[in-house]
């Protein structure tokens, strides 16, 4: 059974067996065979999301459940070792690929229960003749380093013990023997290469002689393996297409030798299921490098194996654009899935859902055991995270740190440290969340833009707050950073996903100690919205003006414009204005109180709840002109709306009865609109507090966020 993740049963199940059962043959974590779904061409399956979701964590639960078992290899295309050639290694006789193959081979080739280990003597020969392009230096130290790295994929165990040391001298001797003179030495390596597979030491010389001949078969090889290695060779160094031909050659290479090892009665007695290679981040080049090929050759009909799980960042590529396209939970009992005529057709993209509820209640239960858990924090995680295996898991964490500490909200277990591992001592929690989903530099840009509606909205910031290098181009290359990333879109925001958003500003709430970036920000957005040519101005203004703790604008704004608006258009305009960030407590001229900066702030003197429960009624003197029975009921409702709805806060109880009260006691001043208060005063109430989204009644696009 899978060990740690939530809500990715119908990959791991057992009974009913899941995705990986059908498709490996083997039951995870057992030695129990499973029938296979796909007996005879296999979906390269491609799981699909944005940053967060779950696909490392997903890609080593795999491997963990078969290692041991079954042949096993997990890559990163993220990983340094894939970004360039070792100093001392020339670029013509490198790539991510090759290096990619050769990490894949040595995990592949670990013995399993019941099987030895398998020798890649198809791959080796190719890899070879590739590295032997970069040995004209004559640096011996190095070739002899590099050959036998190559060299020990193709050593299967004892019975073949020494094969490796006795190859490497016979290639050292003809190198000496060759350093006198100016050619290249590739045709020498070949030639040992050959020749020693050729002789068939050890008790399946058979094997090692069709491996030596299988190059035979390269473009204009003529039947001749050692032509072919040196085609192979030349068109690697000639770098491009060539390159990426010679890739294809040593993929097919590490494919046919896999074959190779469960071949006969006597092998596949001996190996239970599949081999399983997984590919993290398969977007980058040595990912690329292996998808390709491999669904190239199986369009072709050169079948393999192999089943390959692969994690895709964001959900639509080039290379996977006729992909069958599934969610997770279609394919716990059957994919579905055929192959079409292209290639990309022969991958499965399967994209990965987001925590549910009940997911995100059982981890953080099953985190802060023993420990004193508010009732209310599983479901304003799940509110703030939105089902982030990733944030879920690191506010769990949080939690089990900083409950004990007197944390008591989630804006304090963001802002509390959080030490991940066990040799550091950690750091704020909201940090530690953006560094894993903003990686690769531009953070403090999208921090100030996060503020931002729209593409001109986030303009006018990046004119008045960011450097002039930066500008629209700089804007437009973070929209499209956030999309090819899998971030979702929202009308009304530049950064549609809400706890990246969320996140966002908290970080630049907490830029400086005494939040100036935070305030010009706000105020940049103030005027930008309060030239009156902005449609829907009004609302964004007021936002901005509530997120400097000025409500005075808001209230009179909803006072006045509740007795001609439409219902619905009034409630969505509520919903969005409270949606303004809280991050500190202020003074009624938007001044912080004490000026607090320090990660207990976010609660200190928040007085939301006092307002929304009319405590501080007899404190305010409504304008003379203006129904006071009404602005203090709308003042009340925006604040228990900000309360109940801040992402960063357990919604209270109390504020929520009240919430119901006051929306039940404005259905009665709006004849026309009342059954659309009415519903919300049933709806909200229990909605905030469940942790979901206030919903507008009646709205058919069901805008869950009262977004414009």
């Amino acid at each position: 059974m899978h060990r740690g993740l939530h809500g990715r049963g119908a990959l791991f199940d057992t009974d009913p067996p899941g995705l990986a059962s059908r498709l490996v043959g083997l039951r995870p974590y057992q030695l129990r065979s499973n029938p296979y779904e796909h007996p005879k061409e296999l979906p390269f399956v491609v799981f699909a999301g944005g940053r967060g979701l779950g696909k490392s964590a997903v890609l080593r639960e795999l491997r963990d459940a078969y290692r041991g078992h079954t042949p096993v290899a997990l890559i990163d295309g993220e990983e340094r070792q894939f970004a360039g050639p070792p100093a001392e290694r020339p670029a013509e006789s490198w790539s991510p690929v090759g290096q990619a193959l050769t990490t894949i081979a040595e995990q592949l080739a670990e013995p399993v229960t019941g099987a030895g280990r398998i020798g890649f003597p198809r791959l080796t020969s190719g890899l070879l003749a590739v590295a032997a392009g970069g040995w004209s230096d004559r640096d011996v130290p190095r070739i002899r380093q590099e050959a036998e790295r190559i060299l020990l994929l193709n050593e299967t165990g004892s019975w073949l013990s020494g094969f490796a040391g006795r190859w490497v001298s016979k290639v050292v001797s003809k190198l000496i023997a060759s350093l006198s003179g100016t050619g290249p030495v590739i045709a020498p390596i070949i030639e040992a290469t050959l020749e020693a597979f050729a002789e068939g030491i050890g008790p399946a010389p058979r094997r090692l002689r069709r491996a030596a001949t299988w190059y035979r078969d390269y473009p204009n090889a003529g039947g001749n393996p050692k032509l072919g290695l040196i085609l192979l060779s030349s068109h690697f160094r000639a770098g491009g297409d060539s390159r990426t031909h010679a890739e294809r050659y040593l993929v097919r290479a590490l494919l046919a030798d896999l074959d190779d090892a469960y071949a006969g009665v006597m092998q596949r007695s001996h190996r239970l299921g599949r081999p399983v290679v997984l590919i993290d981040n398969v977007q980058e080049r040595a990912g690329l490098g292996l998808l390709e090929p491999v669904l190239r050759d199986r369009a072709d009909g050169i079948a393999d194996h192999v089943v390959f799980f692969a994690a895709l960042r964001g959900y639509t590529h080039g290379a996977l654009r006729n992909a069958s396209r599934r969610t997770l939970p279609e394919v716990a009992r059957h994919t579905g899935w055929e192959p079409g005529t292209s290639p990309s057709s022969r991958a499965l993209l399967v994209a990965l859902p987001p925590l549910t509820p009940d997911d995100t209640l059982h981890l953080v239960g099953g985190v802060s055991q023993g420990l004193a858990v508010p009732p209310q924090l599983p479901h304003a995680t799940h509110r703030l995270s939105g089902g982030s295996p990733l944030g879920v898991t690191l506010l769990a964490e949080s939690a089990r740190q900083n409950l004990p500490q007197g944390a008591t909200s989630l804006g304090e277990l963001l802002t509390s440290d959080v030490a991940v591992h066990e040799d550091n001592d950690g750091r704020p929690t909201y940090q530690e969340l953006l560094d894993r989903l903003v990686p690769g530099g531009r953070l403090d840009e999208l921090t100030v833009l996060a503020a931002a509606h729209d593409r001109d909205s986030a303009c006018v910031l990046a004119e008045v707050q960011l450097s002039d290098d930066f500008g629209a181009s700089g804007v437009l290359a973070l929209e499209e950073r956030l999309a090819e990333e899998g971030w979702p879109s929202a009308a009304g925001q530049f950064v549609g996903d809400p706890f990246l958003r969320a996140l966002l500003l908290l970080r630049l709430h907490h830029d400086d100690p005494d939040h100036a970036r935070w305030q010009s920000v706000h105020r940049a957005l103030i005027d930008h919205y309060g030239d009156g040519d902005q449609p829907d101005g009004a609302r964004y203004r007021l936002h901005h003006e509530l997120a400097l703790g000025k409500a005075d604008f808001a209230v009179a704004h909803l006072r006045d414009t509740f007795p001609r608006t439409d219902t619905a258009s009034w409630l969505s305009s509520l919903v969005f204005i409270a949606s303004a960030p809280y991050y500190h407590a202020h003074d009624p001229d938007g001044r912080d109180f004490g000026g607090h900066g320090g990660h207990d702030d976010h609660d200190d003197h928040d007085d939301r709840a006092a307002v929304a429960l009319g405590r501080t009624d007899a404190a305010q003197q409504p304008p003379d002109s203006v129904d006071a029975v009404l602005h203090l009921r709308v003042r009340r409702l925006l604040h228990a709306v900000w309360q109940l709805t801040d992402p960063l806060v357990l919604p209270d109880p109390k504020v929520s009865d009240r919430l119901r009260f006051e929306l039940e006691q404005l259905s009665n001043l709006r004849p026309a609109g009342n059954p659309l208060l009415w519903r919300a005063s049933r709806e909200w109430p229990s909605d905030a507090l469940a942790g979901h989204p206030l919903r507008i009644p009646g709205d058919d696009d069901d805008n869950v966020n009262g977004d414009l």
